[in-house]
């Protein structure tokens, strides 16, 4: 499983997913997520291709609480 979250793909996928999921549901709901998951995904083929699974979650739910305030 933790293969999985190191993965730039998986992240990228998740962020087309919810992208998908946004449009389909009226409401900003999943866009923070997306812009999110499309944000670690990007950072993972960089610099933060070392950090932990803990790690980019908790860099993941960051960024969504400050995507969501900036919505």
């Amino acid at each position: 499983m933790t293969e999985f979250m190191t993965t730039w793909w998986v992240w990228l996928a998740a962020a087309l997913v919810l992208g998908i999921l946004e449009v389909l549901v009226p409401g900003f709901v999943f866009l923070g997520f997306a812009i999110s998951a499309a944000v670690v995904g990007l950072l993972l083929i960089g610099p933060a291709a070392l950090l932990s699974p803990q790690i980019l979650l908790l860099v993941f739910a960051i960024l969504s609480l400050a995507v969501w305030l900036l919505l």
